[in-house]
């Protein structure tokens, strides 16, 4: 009989484990809707204007989804908006580098400006954990701009 118990226990553990992952998995975004949520900034720019388009990127929740949020970066590594951080706005950090040393920014900056729409791996502070987490960002060049959004990896 306790053995049974000890058994049920487990599995029953087992099985909230899994739930919560799960749960955990779908509060995160996907690759799918980070792309989708450059398009629809893009599209936002070029309807609004980058004036009205970053203000919003940056204070509205309009362009935040769960870990999910927009960030354009000027090619010269200036943060236009940013949709976690607004002190970044304004700032230079194209020599800024992740956990690793990677140069994320000047690296972004530079696949930019080839023109063609990308991802890029680096780490960053993952907004909903607080924690350094592998990230994978997409992103659109725009006029001289980099339009972005990321999701990370647990």
């Amino acid at each position: 009989m306790i053995k049974s118990t000890i058994r049920l226990t487990a599995a029953s553990l087992a099985c909230v484990a899994i739930i919560a992952g799960a749960a955990s998995a779908e509060d995160r975004a996907t690759k799918d809707q980070a792309q989708a949520m450059v398009k629809k900034a893009v599209a936002f720019i070029k309807a609004e204007g980058a004036a009205k388009a970053y203000g919003e990127f940056t204070n509205a929740p309009t362009f935040k989804d769960r870990d999910l949020y927009v960030v354009v970066y000027g090619l010269d590594g200036k943060v236009l908006a940013h949709g976690q951080n607004a002190k970044l706005v304004g700032q230079d950090l194209i020599d800024q580098t992740d956990v690793d040393g990677k140069p994320y920014v000047k690296e972004r900056v530079e696949l930019a400006k080839k023109g063609a729409p990308f991802w890029q791996e680096y780490k960053f502070v993952d907004p909903t954990t607080k924690k350094v987490l592998p990230k994978e960002m997409y992103c659109e060049k725009l006029d001289e701009t980099a339009v972005c959004g990321g999701v990370y990896k647990p």
